[in-house]
């Protein structure tokens, strides 16, 4: 399993930018998808997960400015940041869990993308 982040970039604070991740490798359904964000010196903190059924879960930090989204038939995750702010900056990390494949029947935890640098300047 492969998660393929992207959308990372700079913006001025109030500005916008959409990650984009797609998951790849026989994929047949994958439960929960979502995004973390990590600064130097600091822990990969949630910013927004969404269930294979669109259950969403934010950081309080990100209600109501972040959306996520998800294509459920081509695995990939988005998260849409409206009116960043220069504390929104870091690494922000795709998280794909229990992700089924195929041919054969197994299930892939805790999966993990590259990550993407996302930098809000004020």
């Amino acid at each position: 399993v492969q998660l393929q982040a992207s959308g990372g970039g700079l913006v001025h604070a109030g500005g916008s930018l959409r990650l984009s991740c797609a998951a790849s490798g026989n994929i047949f359904s994958v439960d929960v998808m979502g995004w973390y964000r990590q600064v130097p010196g600091k822990q990969r903190d949630l910013v927004a997960t969404i269930t294979g059924g669109g259950h969403t879960n934010y950081a309080d930090s990100v209600k109501g400015r972040f959306t996520i989204s998800r294509d459920s038939a081509a695995s990939t995750v988005y998260l849409q940041m409206n009116s960043l702010k220069p504390e929104d900056t870091g690494v922000y990390y795709c998280y794909a869990d229990r992700v089924g494949t195929a041919p054969k029947l197994r299930y892939y935890y805790d999966n993990w993308g590259q990550g993407t640098l996302v930098t809000v300047s004020s």
